[in-house]
């Protein structure tokens, strides 16, 4: 069943947060499905521009589809990740996402409250929820590209601002997560500080996470071992999971780490089986290890187990 996130977040605040999964392929796509209901979760599917190009749109749409009928008790959002406004509107007006997120944050306050009131009025409209950004996370996922030196934390008074001016949904919040493999240099982690003042200044208000990663470090050394050269690569610490959502971070992001698991599989697929060329093998065993993957990371989330009370609530 298609929800908004909106209709999650009002269940899930200061309960747990809701792990936001990006796909872009049909493997993922089983993957992701087995493993939050396996594990009796409620999630957000996200696509990004870039799933939206390689797999086709269409194509995105027909794998969902046909896993919500594979997976009828699955309970889930259809979310556009890190959407520009002309991209937005193409969700809004498909009819198929129950939520955009507008990426202004690289403008000035004021035009990425202008853009992002602009997206509202048009999602609100046709009953879709709007996730808005404000600060700047640094690394690199597919187009975005943020220097650590030019990232900044979000501050309170302008969050508090910004979504009584916009009128957006939830709002991802920089408050020490980085964008793809290599996150973090030394002990860096969440700015719990920032984000309980966040809170203050929006109680009951949902924030998000964005570049929530952990990078297992047993993943990367596993990918080396097979012929990678992943360097230097390190995540968020899954366990402050439990230390955000009470603070009101309603969404996370995990993207990176899905990549690391299918690229450990495949890679120590064909390094133990040199003759190997049937792809339906490892990706067999990659919808096994990437469901199982998720049913880890619902329960360090703590949404595992409370698919019957979001079941229950939206009834």
């Amino acid at each position: 069943m298609i929800v908004t996130t909106d209709q999650l977040f009002k269940v899930a605040y200061g309960k747990f947060a809701i792990g936001a999964y990006n796909i872009n392929n049909m493997e993922q796509t089983l993957g992701l499905f087995q493993g939050n209901v396996e594990s009796q979760a409620p999630f957000i599917l996200q696509i990004s521009r870039g799933a939206r190009k390689y797999a086709n749109v269409k194509m995105m749409e027909a794998m969902i589809r046909a896993a919500e009928e594979i997976f009828p008790e699955a309970i889930f959002a259809v979310h556009l990740d890190h959407g520009d406004e002309e991209t937005c509107y193409d969700c809004i007006d498909s009819g198929f996402y129950s939520s955009v997120m507008i990426d202004a944050s690289h403008h000035p306050f004021e035009e990425n409250v202008a853009i992002t009131k602009r997206v509202v009025e048009a999602a609100h409209a046709k009953g879709v929820s709007v996730e808005a950004e404000l600060g700047m996370l640094g690394g690199v996922e597919e187009n975005i590209k943020v220097d650590e030196k030019h990232a900044s934390l979000t501050d309170p008074d302008e969050a508090k601002a910004f979504v009584e001016q916009s009128g957006c949904d939830s709002l991802a919040v920089a408050i020490g997560t980085s964008h793809g493999a290599y996150k973090f240099s030394g002990s860096q982690g969440l700015h719990f500080d920032r984000i309980a003042e966040i809170q203050k200044r929006l109680p009951g208000f949902p924030l998000v996470m964005h570049g929530s990663s952990s990078v297992p470090q047993e993943e990367v050394a596993r990918i080396n071992a097979a012929g990678g050269k992943l360097a230097g690569a390190k995540g968020v610490d899954e366990d402050q999971f439990a230390k955000a959502y009470p603070l009101g971070v309603t969404k996370v992001n995990i993207d990176t780490d899905g990549r690391l698991v299918w690229t450990r599989v495949h890679r120590e697929y064909f390094r133990d089986e040199p003759e190997g060329f049937d792809f339906r093998k490892p990706g067999k065993i990659y919808v096994a290890e990437y469901a199982k993957f998720i049913a880890h990371k619902n329960q360090k989330l703590g949404s595992a187990g409370k698919l019957e009370m979001v079941r229950q609530a939206l009834s």
